[in-house]
């Protein structure tokens, strides 16, 4: 529940290394990307940020519109339509979207990168990158806290082939979040109330990859 564009740990990001205006990011998490992004520039791979730092607003802007059915999910369902019931209503959003007050992106550390589908990164051009995040991207700090599920990270979100986190301070955060934030703190949106019956701290902001812990 802040605004990164008046925040002193946060920089807004030159749009040669985004898709627009309006990314920030923490200054250390920027930095690392910097870094990042050259590695990857020599290669000829490109590395884009399509987006960023969302704050409480932003991410509860996400989550009601696909509560209300004013945007559908994935699968094209109008949730408000086809899921009375509100707490698997919630988990089909949970697969990809956040609530407000647990997503990484709250924190600067966490950021999107060419596309949010993971089919593109199956093959050609989306495949040469995600090859070489895989292999160069923790050189910088980073991880992908969403990879596929398995039984090593049986909860949380499913694969986001585009989400990597930069874990020197993303760690610190997980860290807090585990001691800190109980599910009942969750508040201040529609379906909010489903939280503690979810258990979303444990599932999802704790479901994440064992390089990012």
């Amino acid at each position: 529940k802040f605004s990164p564009d008046s925040h002193p740990n946060f920089v807004p990001i030159p749009e040669e290394y985004s898709n627009r205006k309006g990314h920030y990011l923490q200054k250390e998490t920027w930095q690392a990307f910097q870094k990042m992004y050259a590695h990857a520039a020599q290669d000829t791979i490109t590395l884009t940020i399509i987006s960023s730092t969302r704050n409480f607003d932003v991410q509860k802007t996400i989550w009601e519109a696909k509560w209300t059915g004013e945007r559908t999910v994935e699968d094209g369902q109008n949730l408000a339509e086809t899921q009375p019931d509100f707490a698997k209503r919630a988990r089909i959003i949970l697969r990809y979207s956040s609530m407000p007050s647990t997503s990484r992106h709250h924190w600067g550390t966490d950021l999107d990168i060419n596309a949010l589908n993971n089919k593109y990164f199956e093959s050609g051009k989306g495949l040469e990158e995600y090859n070489w995040l895989k292999a160069h991207a923790a050189e910088y700090g980073f991880c992908q806290p969403y990879t596929k599920k398995d039984s090593t990270r049986p909860n949380g979100y499913n694969e986001e082939k585009w989400h990597w986190s930069y874990k020197p301070l993303a760690e610190q955060y997980t860290r807090q979040a585990s001691l800190r934030l109980k599910d009942q703190m969750i508040s201040g949106f529609l379906g909010s109330e489903t939280a503690e019956d979810i258990k979303v701290v444990d599932n999802y902001i704790l479901g994440i990859d064992h390089s990012c812990l």
